[in-house]
């Protein structure tokens, strides 16, 4: 068996556990730690750390990949910091792609105008004979020229849809902006299909991508039956290279017609037999999200525009189909960010342990943005594993300019509570939702470990009591999600019989001030042993 020596700098096992000197791999499984390694090392390779930082690999509890890498296709817009500079990108895109029959790019800061809106017309001066779609930041809202509102057959007359909303303006034109998946589909329904070959090259730029950051493991948290034949085919092509869970999008419109489906890829996943894929998670929308005000809270929002948010399953809905998606024996993910909407994720959870028994089930709430003092305890009596975006508990530009003035300022201030979750004993996993936000654990840790901007504001830190200690964010990044995917003992911390999925730093992240953890240089990233990274290439 190939037997590599990992020595010569600091290897940390998990939370809560020394430090030690070595680490050795045998056939891609940690074979022994310390001086057991160095003992059993005669004819290992050796890696010399270098002084650096040995730790497990993270994983991502909570991401997009395939979108992620399909922006990588489109228009470079995420970097631009204006209007003008969206519309000057999406132009030079479209002349040196004259025969893209539609411009599909993301993802735009919405920040950017004034309560997010987005007029089609300011589009059309980048291109007016070709349809143009761009999704924002939040994945939840997209911004569309004349051309693209036309093919899709959206007038001033077109009524606001089940789950969706078509924003106007004063003279009772459509806008350009659609917000939510119901507006959102009427646009998506007529765009081409992407080609498959780009889509499977999309899965590898995600993989290079999360590699390039230390992840071996993401739960994509919106897969669609389309989804799940790329990655089938990209799995058989050997081209995933690191590790994936699919989570089956239910949309409450078609529900009744997805259940057979959901069981029918978990068993072509199961059958193909990669170890890189796995399909055991359903994932559910309980409500939008606070910026375009679809986060359904228990208390309207500041503004009074939606009142209360968006409540995507209505009634009893949400708390059956999930009983029925925990019939199937697959993992309950649910999207929650108002405190409404947490409350209702939690009672749907209650309802499907008291009807199906106790079970080993971990059922997941994403994001977690509000939730109420009442509903705080909850997720450790029920099991429920919180899968929180460190990096969004941060007063930064999105944060002061569309979510405090919709939340006020008492309310905004009881974001993100991951310390107090936590330390009420929920299962604490932490993830990027990237591309929405930045898939580089690094840099959500330092805020969360902060709850400061990348410049040090506010001092002190945006709510400090719900600080997380340093060695408590590593292991949400690792155990924490290795746990969301039924997976502690096969990696996520570094023992003896546990995948070599390894992540090597070139500086100690217990050590180093918040500020500067996104500077540490990822010197390599392992996964099953094999390198799948390294800064030398």
């Amino acid at each position: 068996m190939a037997s590599t020596l990992f020595r010569n700098g600091t290897v940390w096992t998990g939370a809560g556990e020394p430090a030690i000197g070595a680490l050795l791999v045998s056939d891609g499984v940690i074979a022994a730690l310390g001086d057991d390694a160095l003992a059993a090392a005669a004819d290992a390779t050796e890696v010399d750390l270098e002084d650096g930082f040995l730790m497990a690999s993270f994983g991502d509890g909570h991401a997009h990949p395939l979108l992620g890498g399909l922006e990588y296709v489109g228009p470079a817009v995420r970097p631009c910091t204006t209007v003008d500079e969206i519309v000057d990108a999406v132009r030079r895109f479209a002349e040196d792609n004259p025969d893209e029959e539609w411009i599909v790019g993301a993802s735009y800061d919405g920040s950017l105008a004034e309560g997010g809106l987005f007029d089609a017309r300011w589009l059309d001066k980048a291109v007016s004979d070709r349809p143009v779609v761009l999704r924002a930041w939040d994945y939840h809202t997209v911004w569309c020229n004349t051309a693209a509102l036309d093919a899709a057959g959206i007038t001033a007359d077109t009524p606001d849809p089940v789950l969706g909303e078509i924003p106007h303006r004063e003279d009772g034109s459509v806008l350009g902006t659609l917000r939510e998946w119901g507006a959102v589909d009427l646009v998506t329904a007529v765009m081409p299909a992407r080609d498959e070959e780009v889509r499977i090259a999309a899965l590898g730029t995600a993989a290079d991508y999360y590699l390039n950051k230390g992840v071996t493991w993401v739960q994509d948290a919106w897969v669609e039956p389309g989804d799940v034949d790329t990655y089938l085919e990209a799995a058989r092509r050997d081209a995933l290279r690191i590790r994936f869970n699919l989570a089956l999008y239910a949309d409450p419109r078609h529900f009744e017609a997805q259940i057979a489906g959901f069981s029918q890829a978990k068993r072509r996943v199961e059958q193909l037999g990669s170890p890189f894929l796995t399909a055991q998670t359903v994932k559910f929308f309980a409500d939008g999200v606070v910026e375009n005000e679809t986060g359904a809270l228990l208390a309207p929002y500041c503004s009074g525009l939606h009142s209360h948010g968006m409540t995507v399953w209505e009634g009893d809905a949400l708390a059956e189909a999930a009983r029925q998606v925990d019939d199937l024996g697959l993992q309950i993910h649910i999207h929650a960010i108002g405190d409404a909407a947490v409350r209702q994720a939690l009672d749907a959870i209650e309802y499907v342990v008291d009807t199906n028994g106790e079970r080993d089930r971990r059922p997941v709430i994403a994001h977690v943005q509000l939730v109420d003092d009442d509903d705080l305890e909850r997720f450790a009596a029920l099991g429920v594993i919180p899968c929180m975006q460190p990096l969004w508990a941060q007063e930064d530009a999105l944060m002061n300019v569309l979510t405090v003035p919709r939340l006020g300022r008492k309310r905004a201030d009881k974001q993100y509570r991951m310390r107090s979750l936590a330390d009420s004993g929920a299962p604490l996993a932490l993830g990027s939702d990237w591309p929405v936000s930045s898939g580089a654990p690094l840099d959500g840790i330092a805020i969360g470990v902060s709850r400061q901007t990348a410049e040090g504001e506010p001092a002190g830190g945006w709510t400090p009591d719900e600080i997380l200690p340093i060695e408590r964010a590593l292991g949400a990044y690792t155990e924490g999600v290795a746990k969301q995917a039924f997976a502690e003992g096969t990696w996520g911390r570094l023992v003896p019989g546990a995948s070599a999925d390894l992540l090597w730093l070139d500086r100690d992240p217990r050590s180093t001030p918040a500020l500067e953890l996104p500077a540490i240089t990822v010197r390599a990233t392992y996964v099953r042993g094999a390198l799948g990274f390294s800064e030398q290439h």
